[in-house]
C-alpha cells in the first residue's frame, strides 16, 4: 500500500474521529435528527436528483451541438449550486420588523444575477471556443502519420 493512500486512510478516520467527537454532547433527539436529514439527503440524490441528471444528460446530448454540451453542463451544475446555496437565505429566515440588519440585502436578485453571469459567460465561450486560434482537434487533424514518435525502447 502507498504512503499516499495510508495519509489519506489517516487522515479520513481522523476527520471521522473529530466528527463523532463534536456530535458526542448533543441530546439523543439531535443525533436522530442529524442521521433523518443525511438519509433524507441520499435518498433524495439518489432517488430524485440523479435520474434527473440523467435525464438532463441524454436530453442534452440529443439537442445541443456538441460544442456546447461541456458549456451548458457546466453552467446547469453552477445554476444548481448556486440555488442549493440560495435556500437558506431565499425566503430571509430571522428577518423581523424590528431587526432590519439581517439580511438586508436583496438576496432574489443577487442570485438571478449570478445565474445570468452564469448562462451568459456559457454562452460567450460557446460563441468564442471555435474562433480560438489552435484547438487540439485541428492539431490533431492537420499530422500524418510519421509525425508519430518512435516507442522508447524496452527496458
Amino acid at each position: 500500500m502507498s504512503i499516499a493512500r495510508v495519509l489519506l486512510i489517516v487522515g479520513g478516520v481522523a476527520a471521522v474521529g473529530y466528527g463523532a467527537v463534536l456530535l458526542w454532547d448533543n441530546a439523543t433527539a439531535v443525533l436522530v435528527r442529524i442521521v433523518v436529514w443525511a438519509a433524507v439527503g441520499v435518498v433524495v440524490h439518489d432517488f430524485v436528483f440523479a435520474p434527473l441528471c440523467v435525464v438532463c444528460g441524454l436530453a442534452g446530448r440529443r439537442l445541443l451541438p456538441p460544442r456546447w454540451r461541456a458549456p451548458v453542463a457546466v453552467a446547469a451544475l453552477c445554476t444548481v449550486v448556486l440555488a442549493v446555496l440560495a435556500i437558506p437565505v431565499y425566503s430571509r429566515p430571522g428577518m423581523r420588523p424590528d431587526n432590519t440588519s439581517v439580511l438586508d440585502r436583496n438576496y432574489p436578485a443577487g442570485f438571478w444575477i449570478a445565474v445570468a453571469v452564469v448562462w451568459v459567460g456559457a454562452v460567450l465561450w460557446s460563441l468564442l471556443a471555435a474562433r480560438l486560434p489552435v484547438r487540439q482537434d485541428q492539431v490533431v487533424d492537420h499530422q500524418r502519420a510519421d509525425h508519430v514518435e518512435g516507442q522508447p525502447p524496452p527496458v
